[in-house]
């Protein structure tokens, strides 16, 4: 054990790692307890705080934020399995997404969640088809709305343009006949989701409040109760040089000033703010060790065990610019950097560097360096498979004991699903072999 290395809740980081192996994900519950407390004691008691599975859909962490008080927003078969597992609620869990199963419907029906978040007047008629057929006198739904006001400050807007998901507004003005002749399915509100990523906020307040009126003005022209209104999340957190994170307490007093009038005005109305980057990304660090440490043209590489395959956001795919996920030495955490290294995983493509020029203290093959903020969209929204690595261990550190969350992949589990075909003698001079005899 080294005396400078990072410890999570005491434990030192190479005890986990020798635990567990590298690379691996190791998540402190702390961390999710008090980001978790603190936004959900500081805003509107009418406002629920939902896990958006999408960002983190480990069991474990649903679990432990579902005990903390959290609802569920999940989008997949999967998904709702996890949250029955995790033990949340179906009353406080929704089913989003814009190209829903037959299977997932019926599955929704069957498991008597908050609402089915319907994004096409052909979903509700199929949900309506299926809800008969199951004997259902009344299955819950909200409408996603597609509002045709501008989006402020998004890193990823979801309004404004054509998109796969929801209904345009100016659609839904126009669908009462479709809503009125619904016998099964009860609409019960409207769901929001205006990007990701919002770091100002003034923006956040700002969609809140046109949100939130946008559903008074839906309700009134479609005739539908205002019992449920998901006005999104999108909750920024700063991962790269010249980011603030949020300014939570600005935020929250200014969600509440929008809420408290709605409120009033519409009591008994359940209002959901569904947050996954934020709930979970700080309390998450990506483990890899370092293999080797060399120089190509005057530049100090560092080559890890772990890459793009497990984290795809941090390496920056899909960015037109590589901007770089905060990278410490794990095992020299208390010293100072003494030159920059551009840190890489171990795939055979270009692509896969986690960190240029990083910043770093002397770094040694056998080191062990942390991609910090890596809680939300790590292996849920990378290629685990290329190259047939298979996806990494996950450790929740829980009152000082550390769990294993999930079993790295192993190499005889990739390859179980495979079938290789009995293709028969082998060819002679580009002919087939012959037949084998029966």
């Amino acid at each position: 054990m080294n005396a400078g290395e990072l410890r999570v809740q005491g434990i030192p980081v190479s005890h986990i790692a020798e635990e567990f192996g590298t690379p691996l994900f190791v998540y402190d519950a702390d961390v999710l307890h008090e980001v978790y407390r603190t936004l959900r004691d500081g805003l509107h008691p009418a406002v629920d705080v939902f896990l958006s599975l999408k960002a983190n859909p480990n069991v474990a962490i649903a679990g432990y934020l579902g005990s903390l008080g959290a609802g569920a927003e999940i989008s997949s078969l999967v998904e709702l399995m996890t949250v029955r597992r995790a033990g949340i609620a179906p009353e406080n869990v929704i089913f989003l997404g814009p190209g829903k199963t037959r299977a997932e419907l019926e599955a929704c029906v069957a498991a008597g969640l908050h609402a089915v978040v319907c994004e096409s007047l052909d979903e509700l008629r199929a949900l309506e088809e299926i809800a008969a057929e199951a004997g259902r006198e009344e299955v819950p739904v909200l409408l996603r709305v597609n509002p045709d006001f501008h989006t402020k400050g998004s890193g990823l807007a979801m309004s404004g343009k054509p998109r796969q998901f929801g209904i345009d507004a100016e659609l839904l003005r126009r669908s009462r006949p479709v809503i009125d002749g619904l016998r099964r399915v009860k609409v019960r509100g409207f769901h929001a989701y205006m990007g990701t990523r919002f770091l100002n906020a003034e923006d956040l307040v700002h969609n809140t409040r046109q949100i939130l009126a946008l559903a008074e003005e839906l309700s009134q022209t479609l005739g539908v109760p205002l019992e449920t209104v998901d006005f999104g999340g999108g909750f920024g957190v700063a991962y790269f040089d010249n980011e603030k994170d949020l300014d939570l307490a600005a935020t929250v007093a200014g969600i509440n000033e929008v809420v408290e009038p709605f409120v009033r005005a519409h009591p008994g109305c359940r209002l959901i703010n569904e947050l996954g980057r934020y709930l979970t990304a700080l309390a998450g660090t990506y483990v890899v060790r370092a293999l080797y440490v060399k120089e190509s043209l005057g530049e100090r590489f560092v080559v890890a065990d772990g890459g793009t395959n497990h984290h795809m956001a941090a390496v920056g795919v899909g960015s037109f610019v590589k901007r770089n996920f905060p990278i410490r030495s794990l095992t020299r955490h208390g010293q100072e950097p003494e030159g920059v290294y551009t840190v890489t995983g171990p795939l055979c493509t270009p692509n896969d560097v986690i960190g240029r020029k990083v910043p770093l203290p002397p770094v040694a093959a056998g080191d062990l360096l942390g991609v910090e903020r890596s809680g939300a969209y790590g292996p849920t929204a990378s290629p685990g498979l290329f190259l047939s690595h298979g996806f990494p261990a996950e450790v929740l550190v829980h009152r000082g004991t550390a769990h294993l969350v999930r079993e790295r992949d192993h190499q005889e589990e990739l390859l179980a699903k495979q079938r290789l075909v009995d293709f028969g003698p082998p060819a002679v001079n580009g002919l087939p072999g012959p037949a084998a005899e029966e």
